[in-house]
Parts: structure tokens; sequence; C-alpha cells
């Protein structure tokens, strides 16, 4: 991202962000609500125009209005707060709809690789369930299966451990870990800042539509250097969620 700038009316949520993420490597954004991480994502997978500046993917401007946004957003995984499963469609219908649909992959190959993808986040034993017959970690676990299915260049993680009960969190965010161990590149938005102190190689704060403090989890979580970042740490400890 180069100079990206979003604004909605007078409401500036994106103002000038520049934030590099290389391969095989994890960029977790931390930040009050409303400090533009979910914007961000959103303009990263073309979900939201940007009013100013350059997005590259691969070297290329994905941001050029002449570029397909769907033979984009086809290189990504997009995963939200929200589960976004269809409720009258079993899992494995879930997680092959996009395979089938989008990328025209044949029946048969987009179930056998939906049978894999449902194996590898542990719910191989499930994929004829309904989404309501799921609990909400595993809901979420087939929604990042969803993203997987079709071996994205890139994962987006907007916040989904946010609508999970507690002793459901854990299951999720160790799945995410396993995800960074095998080398996926991911750009995660969170308030768990123990995922981001283990698994993040670097840690972005987002305040006021910028990126106001970026370095390894040990230097901003541990030892951060501007006064809003201390501030929102100190809250987020009291909190609980450290």
């Amino acid at each position: 991202m180069q100079g990206v700038r979003k604004a909605f009316g007078t409401n500036v949520v994106l103002d000038g962000v520049d934030l590099d993420v290389d391969a095989h490597r994890c960029v977790v954004l931390i930040g009050a609500s409303g400090s533009g991480k979910s914007t961000l994502l959103r303009t990263v997978d073309l979900l939201e125009d940007v009013d100013d500046g350059v997005i590259l993917l691969d070297g290329e401007d994905i941001t050029d209005p002449r570029r397909d946004a769907d033979a984009v957003r086809a290189r990504m995984g997009m995963v939200f707060q929200a589960f976004n499963l269809f409720p009258h469609m079993r899992v494995l219908d879930n997680v092959t709809l996009a395979s089938r649909l989008v990328h025209r992959v044949p029946r048969r190959e987009a179930q056998e690789r939906a049978h894999a993808m449902l194996e590898r986040v542990g719910l191989g034993a499930r994929a004829d369930a309904f989404p309501d017959e799921l609990s909400g970690g595993q809901q979420q676990r087939v929604a990042i299966a969803r993203a997987l299915v079709t071996s994205p260049r890139l994962m987006l993680l907007d916040e989904v451990t946010s609508a999970l009960d507690p002793e459901l969190v854990g299951e999720v965010l160790d799945l995410l870990g396993e995800l960074k161990a095998e080398g996926m590149t991911m750009v995660v938005a969170t308030h768990e800042m123990g995922f981001a102190r283990h698994v993040a190689d670097e840690v972005c704060y987002l305040h006021a539509g910028t990126v106001h403090e970026r370095g390894t989890p040990e230097q901003v979580l541990g030892d951060p250097q501007q006064p809003r970042t201390r501030e929102f740490l100190r809250r987020i400890i009291e909190a609980g969620r450290a």
C-alpha cells in the first residue's frame, strides 16, 4: 500500500497509509475501533475503492480500474468477523461454492479439495452438517477453510475471533498460528495481543487512519515509543486482552 487514502464523506478513514507485507509473513493490525483496520483490509480486497494511492499485489497495481476485480480477489482469501455461511447449505457446499461458481472448478474436484481442507481445519467429519449444528469456533474454521480452499496468495482476516465466546477463541487462533508456520502470507486485524505477540512478524498500531507505530511484536507491544500506543495498550491490559 502506497499513500492509500479513503474517506466516507468528510470522515477520513485511511489517511495516506503505507504498508509493505512480504511473502510468508504475518502483519497484525491493532488499534481502537474506528482506527481504520477493517477499511484497510476491505481496500486490499477491493471491496472499497481507494480515493488516492495505489495497492500493489506481486508488483501489479490492483487499484487500476481497468483490472478485473473478481480476478484479483480470486488471489486472496478474506475472512470476516461474522462467519457469513449460508445457513441453508451444508458445510461442504459452503466451502465449494466459490470454487465452483467463481473459479469454475468441476464439482468433484471442488469437493475433493474441500474435504481435504476441512480435514486440515479439524472438521472433516462435519462436512454434511448445517452451520447451525456447529459451534461458533467451528463455523469460523469453516469460513477459514472456505477462504483457503482456492490456495490464495494472501489471507486477510478481520477480527475473526470477536464474535466468539472466550472459550472458542483459542481454537481459531491456534489454526492461524499453524497457517503462519506453514508460510501463509497474512494480514490480521485483531484485539488479541497474545496472538500478535506470538505469531506476528510485524505489528502495526493504527490511529486516526494512519500507521502510527510499527515494528516487531517485542518493540510495539513490549516497548512502544508513541504515547498513543502506550495508552491503547494500557486500556487493552485493563480489559484483560493482553
